[in-house]
């Protein structure tokens, strides 16, 4: 059996320890810690602390995104054909993280506020630089092992991290904001400096998780070094032509993170207007945004063994939809109950990250599809596409959150708000997010590639080498 195993590691179906999981799991947690705040409540601190109106940060967030979707194959096939000293991938970590963290913190600086124009070049600065960051991240998973059992595991913990992270930020970051203002006030504090304070705090340890992350990942499955000096900007759009499954997950990415953005952008809205919460109610409603990975995740590898990987999606889509359903209704009783709204905010988040979470155990199936397809190994231009098309998601939550509120009527000067503007907002949490969940169940249908073929396709690639 010792030998048998050794045998499998040569081939490329690498075991990895506890702390090599825990420490690749701190990269998302690090990026959480930093760009899931600007995700978050960026919106909401350009709007009702910086002076922003709605539209200009649609448009702003619409560039941004935009900007992007050029940016990101560049990125990737650079990643690609390069081989910095330090790894191939995990040194990005490195040499990205301090700028990455810097203007974060930047973002949430208001000493030149209201200027359109400090907002655009620290916003989208920002968002290059993530690309740098996320892109190679996303490239680790699959240059770790070919073991599909251990990129569940890896995946699990990645996702139970993230959503450490997840509930540090929306539901921490108020309790920071607040214990840092020393406010009085029930509602969520908008203190300038309380908020640059807290996205210091936040970017910082960020930044230690990224170097953390780095020291734990070592690089085992990656592309020879004389093919990586072909990778051309080209061969994203050709991988996209010719890998059906990416085009399935690509699109998929699409709805799950329109749905995600749009759902997490109205969170705070939700709270403060429709249910007249507190800040720590806030802070309650988001960290029930993060607490069902802590006990659904670690058993993903066992509820996709049971069940198979698309029953699995359908279960878990299905479940957040009932919980988005039991919001809106829950939102339009005349006395609605706080406690009531907690539990079918679980239902929905139990769904959402399950589902969400696990799709990024499908990015190094698709890449190695690509490489039994084609012989070549482009995790980063292949975690490029897959940031397109995240991307492409955030964009329209990025312009739908913004665009809705403007047009029903938000009042960022007042907690009460107009009967219009209270039903935009439940559009945003409860009816959108749900109409995309239903347009991702569809699109994860036409999957194809089970466990038994991804794993024939894995000895095939590395029986030729």
């Amino acid at each position: 059996m010792a030998s048998l195993n050794t045998q499998e590691e040569a081939k490329g179906f690498y075991k990895l320890s506890w702390l090599q999981r825990i420490g690749f799991g701190s990269g998302d947690l690090a990026q959480n810690l930093i760009f899931q705040v600007t995700c978050t409540y960026l919106l909401f601190f350009y709007t009702d602390i910086y002076g922003l109106d709605p539209v200009a940060v649609s448009v702003m967030f619409t560039v941004g995104n935009v900007a992007n979707v050029i940016w990101d194959p560049i990125v990737g096939a650079l990643i690609d054909k390069n081989n910095p000293k330090l790894g191939k991938y995990r040194s990005y970590l490195i040499y990205v993280g301090l700028p990455l963290s810097g203007f974060a913190i930047l973002c949430f600086y208001d000493g030149f506020a209201p200027s359109l124009l400090y907002a655009y070049v620290t916003y989208i600065a920002m968002t290059l630089l993530y690309t740098f960051i996320n892109v190679p991240y996303g490239a680790l998973n699959s240059s770790l092992t070919r073991d599909t059992n251990e990129i569940t595991i890896l995946t699990s913990v990645r996702m139970i991290m993230a959503n450490i992270g997840g509930l540090a930020v929306n539901s921490g970051l108020p309790i920071v904001i607040s214990l840092i203002a020393a406010s009085q006030s029930d509602e969520l504090p908008k203190d300038p400096k309380a908020w640059f304070t807290t996205m210091m705090i936040y970017a910082i340890v960020g930044m230690c998780l990224l170097f953390f992350c780095f020291s734990q990942c070592k690089e085992r499955v990656v592309m020879d070094a004389k093919e990586s000096e072909n990778v051309k900007v080209s061969d994203l759009w050709m991988e996209f032509l010719h890998n059906r499954p990416l085009r399935v997950i690509a699109f998929f990415f699409i709805t799950a993170f329109a749905m995600m953005s749009i759902g997490n952008a109205a969170g705070a809205y939700f709270m403060n207007c429709n249910m007249q919460g507190s800040a720590s109610d806030l802070a309650v409603f988001m960290a029930l945004g993060s607490v069902p990975s802590f006990i659904f995740m670690p058993l993903v590898p066992w509820i996709k063994k049971k069940v198979g990987k698309k029953n699995m999606f359908y279960i878990f889509l299905g479940a957040a939809i009932i919980g988005m359903a039991m919001l809106y209704v829950i939102a339009k009783m005349e006395n609605p109950s706080m406690t009531m709204v907690y539990v079918a905010q679980f239902i929905k988040s139990t769904g959402v990250i399950v589902a969400t979470g696990y799709m990024w155990a499908l990015v190094p199936e698709v890449i190695s599809y690509g490489e039994w397809k084609s012989g070549k190994r482009i995790a980063g231009i292949v975690n490029a596409l897959t940031g397109i098309f995240f991307k492409a998601g955030m964009t329209l939550g990025g312009i739908v959150a913004p665009a809705v509120l403007a047009y029903v009527g938000y009042n960022s000067k007042t907690l009460q708000q107009s009967a219009f503007a209270e039903e935009g907002i439940l559009w945003l949490v409860c009816v959108l997010p749900a109409a995309l969940l239903l347009l991702g169940i569809f699109i994860i249908s036409k999957y194809e590639l089970t466990d038994d073929k991804i794993d024939q396709i894995n000895r095939e690639i590395e029986a030729r080498k």
